[in-house]
């Protein structure tokens, strides 16, 4: 079954190439959306264009994506080397690194965690077939932690546990610009409806909380501790977006330092729960990305 999805262009993004645009509205590399171009899956106002086709305000843009078999790996076993910060015979939490997927989606189909996790552990949740072992998830390009459940009934806790708010997680950030020393932002959060992969604030949207606290100022940038009373899709993404204050490196939304190769810089540094077994208290921590460390270094160096 292939997935279609269709793009309005508004006047802010016009003039942009149409191989460019596709990079940062559909899940897929920069050779994938090429393919698409070439295979005349990818129409401008109903008829296939070019990848160096510049789109003009109001064009409508169809993407029509095919299931494929042939990168299908859902449940074969890789070796990721994961960094395990926690494990016991009913849950692991693991530091996930920069670049991977947590779970194989329609559009997704090459390696994620799940194949690492299924290399890593001899059982797995498996309520959900396509997920085993996920019980919420991190972007892509965001590091740190991820629980992970080892079965059904664990799994279902722990989500009953995120549902009920019981679950505190803490994230590290590098922002552009300054903030107060503390604060809280309570502004609701919905799909765009001009590019399917982004949120963004909006008024009917649903309720997303985030509370951040200001570790350190640089001269542009400031180090930001964030806890999230809810848990929202792009939730710190899109509330700092829109605050005008993107996250370094996030170039989906708005950051306009983009340090290569050193990425993204938004961590999940922090966990605290009790266990849903034993009702132990969990307090876990992971380090920071070398590249993250590496450039705090750097800043505090030039300040």
């Amino acid at each position: 079954m292939n997935e279609k999805k269709e793009f309005l262009i508004s006047a802010s993004e016009a003039f942009q190439r149409l191989d460019h645009f596709l990079l940062t509205h559909i899940n897929l590399n920069k050779s994938q959306c090429q393919k698409l171009i070439l295979a005349q899956q990818v129409l401008v106002n109903s008829k296939p264009a070019k990848k160096s086709y510049l789109l003009k305000a109001q064009d409508l843009i169809t993407v029509i994506i095919p299931q494929t078999q042939e990168s299908v790996n859902l449940q074969t076993p890789q070796n990721l080397n994961l960094d395990i910060i926690y494990e016991d015979p009913y849950l692991a939490v693991i530091n996930k690194p920069a670049n991977l997927v947590t779970h194989p989606s329609l559009i997704f189909q090459e390696t994620t965690l799940v194949n690492g996790l299924l290399y890593q552990f001899a059982t797995l949740s498996h309520a959900d077939t396509q997920r085993p072992g996920i019980v919420h998830r991190l972007d892509k390009n965001t590091t740190g932690l991820l629980i992970i459940a080892k079965n059904n009934d664990v799994s279902d806790k722990l989500q009953i546990a995120f549902q009920q708010r019981k679950i505190t997680k803490i994230y590290w950030a590098l922002i552009e610009g300054f903030l107060e020393d503390k604060g809280t932002i309570k502004l609701p959060i919905g799909r765009n409806p001009h590019n399917r992969l982004k949120m963004q604030v909006i008024p009917d949207g649903k309720t997303a909380v985030t509370h951040f606290k200001t570790l350190q100022r640089f001269s542009h940038f400031s180090l930001m501790e964030f806890n999230l009373e809810t848990g929202r899709t792009h939730q710190l993404r899109a509330h700092f977006s829109f605050l005008k204050r993107p996250i370094i490196g996030d170039l989906l939304y708005g950051s306009s330092h983009h340090i290569t190769p050193l990425g993204q810089f938004l961590h999940a540094k922090m966990l605290k729960f009790n266990h849903p077994i034993t009702n132990q208290n969990l307090i876990l921590e992971a380090p920071l990305p070398t590249n993250f460390e590496k450039l705090l270094q750097s800043l505090n160096n030039s300040n």
